[in-house]
This record gives structure tokens, C-alpha cells and sequence, in this order.
């Protein structure tokens, strides 16, 4: 089994910084997908950024220029550096690991509450 245990969140007021970090354990194949994917109250999960294992990255256009997703392969472990950050930021984030061994499997943390508000 895999676990994805996610830390990090919290509360900052606009124009602030948060660093969120989710760590995976088990049986994980080394090609795969890491990312964040964040909820709001009322709308649908959204991916913000995801990164392969062998370096490539995308980015939601909504936090371009201000979030930063990084990864260290030999801990398993992702990290969403959030700069400039604004209210609409405001959601349960959420860490995903995918890989495909015969067939695609997903796995999803907790969340963890990010609220920008002064």
C-alpha cells in the first residue's frame, strides 16, 4: 500500500508565503507523477501543479509566476513552494502520486486547509 502524508498548511494573509510537503511511503514505482490539487467549498477539485519523476512540470495558469512545485525522488517526497499568495488561493489542498503498473493507480492525501485572508 501507499500513504501520502501531506503537511504544511495553514493560514497567511495576502501577499504571504507557504511551503506545503508531502512525503510517500510504500510500494512506489519509480516513473511516476507527483502533484497538488486543491478544492474549494462549492467547486470542483483542480489540479495546481504536477511534476514526473523524470523533471517535467506543468502548472495551473492561475498560479504561474507565484507557486513552485519541487520534488526529491530518493525521499519521495513533493513540495509546493506558494508565494504571493491571494484569497482565491483558499482550498483544501490535496497531494496525488499516480503511476501505471499494468493498470493507472491514484493516491490522494488527507488535505490540508491553506486559508489567505487578512
Amino acid at each position: 500500500q501507499v500513504q501520502l502524508v501531506e503537511s504544511g498548511g495553514g493560514l497567511v494573509q495576502p501577499g504571504g508565503s507557504l511551503r506545503l510537503s508531502c512525503a510517500a511511503s510504500g510500494s512506489i514505482v519509480s516513473l511516476n507523477v507527483m502533484g497538488w490539487y486543491r478544492q474549494a467549498p462549492g467547486k470542483q477539485r483542480e489540479l495546481v501543479a504536477n511534476i514526473i519523476s523524470g523533471g517535467s512540470i506543468n502548472y495551473a495558469d492561475s498560479v504561474k509566476g507565484r507557486f513552485t512545485i519541487s520534488r526529491d525522488n530518493a525521499k519521495n517526497t513533493v513540495y509546493l513552494q506558494m508565494n504571493s499568495l491571494k484569497p482565491e488561493d483558499t482550498a483544501v489542498y490535496y497531494c496525488n502520486l499516480r503511476f501505471v503498473l499494468v493498470r493507472q493507480y491514484d493516491y490522494w492525501g488527507q488535505g490540508t486547509q491553506v486559508t489567505v485572508s487578512s
